[in-house]
């Protein structure tokens, strides 16, 4: 059994998670139903997000996909920029966000999440031929963010608001930021620590990463509050039947992979391989998860994505 320790959570945080989690914040009436439901992502932001030949895959769509076999509903997939997911599930455009979450306080006020299902920190992405050194860059240098993202909201209260002379370049999407690092046009990317390896794969003679930052996020999927669709169990459940559990205690809570299941397999193939080696994988094994009728295909899916990653 592999095992994800989550620590650094606030009592206060705690009681919003737990709150976002029940589904407890402005109780609406269940409207639970067979879907589709829209699943809203920004995309591409591998490998949680990726796309290929006109393609919509990586971890988080794979995990919503098989979440909805298990569970017996049906999805649609939307791409829209990341700071309009949360307004869309707010106004009912969006059933659900599937795009690297992180759970926040401020979040948690007007939407409800599920149970997390991934921890990241935030890592400092440089060019490795930059004249420009780790701090100086953190106290005077350009940094790119995605915006509305946990990094933008980082970067400005550890800094900008701490009187450094910092400049936040903020950009529709990562890759977008990613682009300009490598090409010489700021001097640092602050991301998350799953999105930054592939970018640093991406670009593996240009970038590198300086530090990592230890925040403790954890990623849920957001839903309208009330949960009116009823989808919040659901997708624990279906994580669940995946093969991961999420285990709370006093002050944290920790994520346990069982070892030969779908998720396993899901986490080996897309945080193990680089990004061409992923796309590859999902052009050989996708009819597996798109014609997937029950577990048993969806388990089939994970092991055929595992094993071609690996070819």
């Amino acid at each position: 059994m592999r095992m994800i320790r989550f620590t650094g959570l606030a009592t206060s945080g705690l009681a919003v998670f737990a709150l976002a989690v029940a589904g407890l914040v402005t109780p609406q009436v269940s409207q639970a139903q067979d879907g589709p439901y829209t699943v809203c992502s920004d995309i591409p932001w591998p490998p949680f997000e990726m796309t290929d030949e006109g393609d919509n895959f990586g971890f988080d769509l794979d995990v919503m996909r098989a979440v909805a076999v298990v569970e017996g509903y049906d999805i649609e997939i939307q791409n829209l920029s990341f700071d309009a997911i949360i307004p869309s599930l707010r106004s009912g455009k969006c059933d659900v966000g599937a795009s690297g979450f992180t759970i926040t306080e401020k979040r948690a006020r007007v939407v409800d999440f599920s149970d997390p299902y991934y921890l990241s920190n935030q890592a400092v992405l440089m060019r490795k031929d930059s004249d420009v050194g780790l701090v100086q860059a953190l106290s005077g240098g350009t940094i790119g963010v995605q915006r509305g993202t946990t990094g933008e909201a980082w970067l400005k209260e550890h800094l900008v608001e701490q009187g450094f002379d910092v400049t936040l370049k903020r950009y529709e999407t990562y890759p977008l930021a990613v682009m300009d690092l490598a090409n010489g046009r700021i001097d640092a990317v602050l991301q998350d620590t799953g999105g930054s390896k592939a970018s640093v794969a991406a670009y593996p003679d240009k970038l590198q990463s300086a530090a990592v930052i230890n925040t403790f996020e954890y990623y849920g999927n957001p839903v309208q509050q009330g949960d009116p669709n009823d989808l919040l169990p659901r997708i624990s459940e279906g994580k669940a039947k995946l093969g991961l559990d999420v285990v709370e205690s006093a002050g944290s809570a920790e994520l346990h992979i069982q070892p030969d299941t779908a998720w396993a397999n899901l986490t080996d193939a897309y945080f193990g391989a680089d990004n061409d080696a992923i796309t590859a994988a999902w052009h050989e094994c996708k009819d597996g998860i798109l014609n997937a009728e029950d577990k048993d295909d969806v388990d089939s899916y994970a092991q055929c994505m595992a094993d071609a990653v690996k070819d």
